[in-house]
């Protein structure tokens, strides 16, 4: 069974991490002097957005898809960027130039509303302009935990409606997700399996979820959450090779008895799950499926970024 204490995002340690640059509106400079006024908007309030990218062999996979749904979500929240996607592109790149990084590296690149004139919510009050920031770090996933699998404890916080905050948002303000992980760490898992308003399976704190049934794969409609781009990868991988991938609604019961579960993102690609609510899924090893579609999905990043990865 899988053990408390990881995480999707568990990264080998790296001392480089230590003397990175990072870039902050415009300027590349050192991890310590990258520094944002306690009046911004993010600070004050999570207005902003944001995206998590991954670099293989020098370059950042399918990264029109990442920016282009930063720029939607930028418009969702009437934040103008300032910046194009081919100006993004450059400090992206620009970044990881100066911190020589070619291999297992994750970026987060972040925007918000920018400085206040005071400390209230009011958009207007953000008159400079938005905030830039992109964190590059050497970041190369535990490989332990695809042998172990993820615990999930489903929690009683859910994945709201889009008229409350639109889970489709990569958005700065996280707290629900937050909530979520600490349910679940105290219940001893390592993450939360969260539901949609209507009680059926939706995602993870910070993943989105999969399980296999008879051959089949099954997901979330994705009303409910975020539409991750691997998870995309994945559901257009399965159509490809002719694997039955279904985006619909399923229950818990489904789940407890799938022959296999995993989550995606861009981190860690996949990661299989093991155990949720106590139920061991399948045999508790990683399975068949998870195997194949992650050996598809690297294929498909080397064919995006150059070479096999």
């Amino acid at each position: 069974m899988a053990t408390s204490g990881q995480s999707t995002h568990e990264a080998e340690a790296d001392t480089r991490n230590d003397s990175i640059k990072i870039y902050v509106n415009g300027r590349i400079v050192p991890k310590a002097e990258a520094t944002v006024s306690v009046y911004d908007s993010g600070f004050m309030l999570g207005d902003g957005v944001w995206e998590g990218l991954r670099l293989y062999n020098g370059r950042f996979a399918f990264l029109e898809e990442h920016l282009d749904r930063l720029h939607g979500a930028a418009k969702a929240l009437d934040l103008d960027i300032g910046l194009t996607q081919e100006e993004l592109t450059t400090a992206l790149y620009d970044t990881v130039r100066a911190n020589e990084m070619h291999e297992n590296v994750h970026a987060r690149l972040m925007v918000t509303r920018g400085p206040k004139r005071k400390p209230f919510q009011d958009p207007r009050l953000s008159e400079e302009g938005p905030t830039i920031v992109i964190i590059a770090e050497f970041s190369a996933p535990v490989t332990a935990i695809l042998e172990k699998g993820l615990s999930l404890h489903t929690v009683p916080i859910v994945r709201g409606l889009p008229v409350t905050q639109d889970p489709k948002l990569n958005s700065h303000s996280k707290l629900n997700c937050i909530l979520a992980g600490i349910h679940a760490i105290k219940a001893g898992a390592d993450e939360a399996l969260m539901l949609d308003p209507h009680g059926f399976v939706n995602t993870t704190n910070s993943t989105n979820f999969f399980i296999v049934r008879q051959g089949e794969v099954w997901t979330s409609t994705g009303d409910y959450c975020l539409n991750g781009i691997t998870r995309k990868k994945v559901i257009e991988i399965c159509r490809a090779e002719h694997i039955p991938v279904f985006e619909r609604n399923y229950s818990l019961v489904d789940t407890y008895s799938a022959d296999e579960a995993f989550v995606t993102g861009t981190f860690g690609a996949q990661t299989p799950v093991a155990v949720i609510d106590g139920r061991t899924i399948g045999d508790g090893t990683p399975g068949p499926m998870f195997r194949r579609i992650r050996k598809l999905y690297k294929e498909l990043v080397a064919r995006d970024c150059g070479e096999a990865v």
